[in-house]
């Protein structure tokens, strides 16, 4: 797949945080403490993956500060510096951020739609999106990739049987006679291509392997965090390997 960086720079979001500390320790899956100034503070997790490359002791992370009326921790980690850049590792922001590419026609990948439906359930799964375009149906589900090593995006940086599961539904979608794509956002300036996490997930990358070669198209979209906003970077080539 070519790269294009038609549209490059528009702002899709804008996120502000509030602070800025450095992460102490995570205690769970969801759950970590965090310097601001002096104090040590519980901050949300809100993403699945280890991001052991990002959340390490001493590393500096971006928070936004909650009311705490109706959540555990006034704290939610936002972003985490990589080689003196923010990578977003919030992945509540998913959402709107896909929404916005897929409904601005100038940068999406799937041009324009006539039709626009999230979170649409089949079979055991949830699927993203499914976009109506001249009479096609397009099912789209959306994946963050916040690891890169060498200037290769890589996804998942854990095992996810949630991932496999939502590439394998598009794979039956596809094979049943409708269009599928995975569109992986990647918060990594340095990544100059894309690949499935071999070494990582193994069952996850042959679902992948197979759905590709029966039509599954993948949209690596490289986004740029400054900490305040998202910009559109623009598609990324997909690794030869």
């Amino acid at each position: 797949m070519p790269c294009d960086n038609h549209g490059k720079g528009k702002v899709i979001l804008r996120i502000k945080g509030d602070a800025e500390g450095s992460f102490v320790e995570r205690k769970n899956r969801f759950l970590a403490e965090v310097k601001i100034g002096n104090a040590v503070h519980f901050a949300h997790i809100h993403d699945p993956g280890r991001l052991k490359e990002l959340l390490y002791p001493g590393n500096a992370v971006l928070l936004k500060r909650y009311s705490k009326e109706k959540r555990k921790t006034e704290w939610e980690i936002i972003a985490a510096k990589y080689h003196g850049r923010w990578v977003l590792t919030n992945s509540k922001f998913h959402r709107p951020i896909s929404e916005r590419i897929i409904m601005d026609k100038d940068i999406s990948p799937f041009g324009d739609v006539d039709e626009i439906k999230a979170e649409v359930k089949i079979g055991k799964s949830r699927i993203d999106y499914l976009l109506l375009k001249n009479g096609k149906r397009i099912w789209v589900e959306v994946k963050g990739c916040t690891l890169e090593k060498g200037g290769v995006a890589l996804f998942p940086d854990a095992p996810t049987e949630r991932g496999r599961r939502h590439v394998e539904e598009l794979h039956r979608l596809l094979k049943s006679g409708d269009l599928a794509a995975l569109m992986i956002l990647i918060f990594h300036e340095d990544a100059k291509c894309f690949s499935p996490n071999r070494k990582m997930d193994e069952k996850f990358a042959r679902a992948y392997d197979t759905a590709r070669r029966d039509g599954l198209k993948i949209y690596p979209i490289k986004l740029n965090y400054d900490g305040r906003k998202i910009t559109f970077q623009g598609l990324i080539h997909l690794c030869e390997n």
